[in-house]
């Protein structure tokens, strides 16, 4: 069955300069397992193919459970130079969770 992430998960952004961050972290953290398996950096990249032009890295935080990316080029220069409606990006982590993933659980 798909299902997006919002289903299952919420996310936090944050910024530096051009670069983005977007945390990932289940409401359960038995989801936690199906989220390092199907949300990759190469997938958050596609995904987010619009808005982020340098390269997505993934961190993973097993301890809290959480996903963590990291967005290179993706704040049109950064706050103080971008002419975006939203120079944080804090809209982007709801982008995030527009993502359709498998879940074979549900």
């Amino acid at each position: 069955m798909k299902i997006k992430l919002y289903d299952i998960a919420h996310s936090r952004a944050g910024d530096k300069g051009n670069t983005l961050t977007l945390s990932l972290i289940p409401y359960k953290p038995e989801d936690y397992p199906l989220l390092c398996d199907q949300v990759t950096a190469d997938v958050v990249k596609t995904h987010l193919n619009a808005i982020v032009a340098g390269e997505v890295i993934r961190y993973e935080v097993p301890n809290l459970p959480a996903l963590q990316f990291v967005c290179h080029q993706a704040l049109t220069g950064g706050v103080t130079t971008s002419l975006t409606m939203d120079t944080h990006g804090k809209s982007l982590s709801y982008a995030l969770l527009e993502l359709w993933i498998d879940d074979p659980n549900r």
